[in-house]
């Protein structure tokens, strides 16, 4: 399958190996973020990590959509479906997210809120226009990738004339959120959290390009480079970042260019920038509140702002007591230092957010590598 196979295969990714060997120093390790979930996936899923030198480690970022949303907002989704009698529409990851209680979208759907899964943003308005009596509410999530998809149903809902339908807006920025792990202390003061390089995302990169990281590969002394999703684009990324680092390079470079360019999909930053605006400030699980990181829709679009349409609580709440999520999403921890991770939270029971998501870092963990990590932990293991 073109585009797939052929970033798929052994002998390119030996190679590809035995160059990352051949080039990392080993009087040095290399600490390399990757900021999306889907590269952490790849890394578990086709065994990168055992690819690579020891000096040579995968740190995972925050780049989950569903994993980063704070209980509060997933609080606040599921008043509007209680105490507002709406229809709520979401994705389906976010529905088996743990809200306050234990509570869930999917738990409160059982006990009768009206909440529906779609797969689109136009899932959500053929609802709002199969049901004109009542108020449907899509809640919004995700990085830059899925900002698109919720702009242009806004625009359809007003060109249609579609009264019943509005947005609960979470959508995040990918940079200020870098920016903000590079500035906290935990990486520049204390260093706890080592973090020498990142992999760029794609699907974000796709829609912003790569000129937004340009900035911090500078001011931070980090060299970002823009990374695609199969096996042999994160190898050959990790090589990218592992050269640039040798030689002293803080620069951005796209390894992703079947997709990303410098400028990004300008017709998708203008369908945003007319629609939506950033907050001054967005709380993120485990990274806080954070400076000019989240969206909100225009004055100008307030109609369909259900945050505006309807009072939604809006508090702070602490995620479960023992749970990680909020370190493992910093790269603080792994989510084999948690310790609920494979006892009492797993994928059928999820405590945290990164054990629900497909892009969780615990789901990772779980899926492809908590064995292989604990077989590595014991004496006289070694990868064949």
């Amino acid at each position: 399958m073109k585009f797939i196979d052929e970033f798929r295969q052994g002998d390119l990714a030996r190679t590809l190996a035995g160059a990352i060997a051949a080039e990392a120093d080993p009087a040095r390790s290399y600490h390399i973020m990757e900021f999306c979930g889907g590269h952490t996936h790849a890394i578990f899923r086709y065994g990168l990590q055992d690819l690579v030198p020891d000096n040579v480690r995968f740190v995972h970022g925050p780049g989950c959509p569903v994993c980063v949303l704070p209980i509060g907002r997933i609080d606040g989704a599921m008043a509007l479906a209680e105490a507002h009698d709406v229809i709520l529409c979401s994705y389906g990851d976010m529905l088996r997210v743990p809200a306050s209680g234990r509570r869930s979208l999917m738990k409160a759907k059982a006990e009768g809120a009206d909440i529906r899964m779609v797969y689109s943003t136009q899932d959500a308005l053929r609802i709002a226009r199969d049901n004109p009596g009542r108020q449907v509410v899509f809640f919004a999530i995700g990085f830059e990738t899925t900002t698109p998809p919720t702009v242009v149903a806004i625009r359809q809902a007003r060109a249609e004339g579609l009264a019943n339908f509005s947005v609960y807006c979470n959508h995040v920025l990918t940079p200020a959120a870098i920016q903000n792990i590079l500035s906290s202390p935990e990486v520049r003061d204390m260093g706890t959290v080592s973090i020498d390089g990142f992999l760029g995302p794609s699907h974000v990169s796709a829609i912003i390009g790569s000129q937004p990281y340009e900035f911090f590969a500078e001011e931070f002394q980090r060299p970002v480079v823009i990374a695609g999703f199969e096996p042999l684009d994160v190898m050959q990324s990790a090589l990218m970042v592992i050269r640039q680092l040798n030689e002293g390079r803080y620069e951005v470079e796209n390894e992703y260019t079947r997709v990303v360019t410098r400028e990004g999909n300008p017709k998708a930053k203008a369908l945003v920038a007319e629609v939506l605006e950033m907050r001054r400030t967005f709380e993120w699980r485990g990274l806080g509140l954070v400076p000019y990181s989240g969206l909100r829709i225009k004055a100008d679009y307030a109609e369909f702002d259900a945050e505006a349409r309807f009072t939604i609580p809006e508090q702070r709440v602490d995620d479960v007591k023992g749970c990680e999520c909020p370190a493992i999403l910093r790269g603080v921890k792994r989510p084999t230092d948690c310790k609920l991770f494979g006892t009492v939270c797993t994928p059928e029971n999820p405590m945290g957010s990164c054990m629900v998501s497909s892009e969780g870092a615990c789901a990772a963990y779980w899926s492809y590598g908590r064995f292989r990590e604990a077989a590595a932990a014991t004496p006289g293991y070694a990868v064949s």
